[in-house]
This record gives structure tokens, C-alpha cells and sequence, in this order.
């Protein structure tokens, strides 16, 4: 792709780097930015400096938050024996969404993968041990998306909760192998952390 200008090409080319956008969508919303007010394109980006600058993660479950403890967590009307453990904030949201769970969330920041180097020490999984090691939770739900990495860190921290007092549960399989919990629609999403199942008695099978 041909450029009159070096600020606009540079601008492009970090669009690009965003998931998802190719260098033509790159270019349309840097184009779309060259032709708002000046004071409407500073205000973009000072949001978005503000939020790489500002933003915390809830020293209690790892969930993006404003303040050191998220609003979920200090919210005195959430069942804090259910903790459901999820692989990022996108599935906080997700889950949330369904309005089917007042639990607690754990968010692990990851999955274990051994072909891109991520092991259980990458992951946000000693402060989970912390928690359920503690006695609030009777509750795990390990709603984890259904693929090899997922399944596997599923099994990794089952073995690592089986010795405490706590019941581990999965969410029920509507969601297809392979496929993501962002990505599912919200009533499927819904009856599979309604109908989760027992994790050790998939292992039975």
C-alpha cells in the first residue's frame, strides 16, 4: 500500500497491529480520525493513554478493575461460596451477561500451552489455591473454553483443588469443542453454568 504521508502510513501500521484489523480497515479509521475535530481526536487518545496508565487488575480475582478490588468482588449481594474460574475478562463479561451467575470470578490471564510456552507459573493460578485454601468458597466452576489447552488446564487444576474441601465443577458441554465461551450466544452460555456437572465424574468416563 501506497502512502502521500509517513504520519499516516506509521498510523496505519499501528492499527494494524489491533486483532482483527487488516491494513484497509486500518486505514479507514485512520482516515475517519483525520477527518474528526482536533479535540474529538485528542480526546481518543487520551482515553486510551488514561486507560493504559490507570487500569488495575483486582488483586482478589485478577479482573480488570479501576480500583484494587473489583466491583464484583466487594459487591455484598454476590454468593461468595461460587467461585466460577474463567480464562480472561472477556468471559467475566460474557458470563455476566447471561445473568445466570452471582457468584465470585477468578481469571486465570491465560490457559496452560506448552506449544507457545505458557505453563502453570505463566497463569494466575496460586492466588486461586490461596482462595479456595482459605474456606470461602464450597464452589469451583472451572468454565474454561472446550479446546486441548483448556481441557488440559482443567486437569491441571483439578488435580491441584481435589485435596480441599470444595466441589469442582464444569460447565455442561453446549458450548462445541474448539469453540470459545466469548464467542457463545448468550442463552447457551447461560444453561451451561446452570447445568455444570461434577469434573471428576467426566474423568469417570
Amino acid at each position: 500500500m501506497q502512502f502521500s504521508s509517513k504520519l499516516l502510513e506509521e498510523a496505519v501500521n499501528e492499527f494494524s497491529k489491533l486483532p482483527g484489523i487488516g491494513s484497509k480497515t486500518a486505514l479507514r479509521l485512520v482516515l475517519h480520525l483525520l477527518n474528526q475535530n482536533s479535540d474529538e481526536v485528542t480526546h481518543f487518545g487520551n482515553t486510551i493513554i488514561k486507560l493504559r496508565q490507570n487500569i488495575r487488575f483486582c488483586t482478589n480475582c485478577g479482573n480488570i478493575s479501576d480500583t484494587p478490588v473489583c466491583e464484583i468482588c466487594t459487591h455484598p449481594k454476590r454468593d461468595r461460596s461460587l467461585v466460577c474460574v474463567v480464562e480472561d475478562s472477556r468471559d467475566v463479561m460474557a458470563i455476566e451477561n447471561t445473568q445466570q451467575f452471582n457468584g465470585l470470578y477468578h481469571v486465570l490471564n491465560g490457559l496452560i500451552s506448552p506449544m507457545e510456552g505458557v505453563g502453570p507459573s505463566d497463569l494466575n493460578i496460586n492466588r486461586l489455591v490461596e482462595r479456595v485454601a482459605s474456606g470461602e468458597p464450597t464452589e469451583i466452576i472451572l468454565a474454561l473454553n472446550p479446546t486441548m489447552e483448556g481441557d488440559t488446564t482443567i486437569f491441571y487444576l483439578y488435580k491441584k483443588l481435589k485435596d480441599f474441601n470444595v466441589k469442582i465443577t464444569t460447565i455442561a458441554r453446549g458450548i462445541s469443542f474448539g469453540g470459545e465461551i466469548e464467542y457463545a450466544d448468550e442463552l447457551t452460555l447461560g444453561r451451561s453454568i446452570a447445568t455444570r456437572v461434577l469434573y471428576e465424574n467426566s474423568l469417570l468416563k
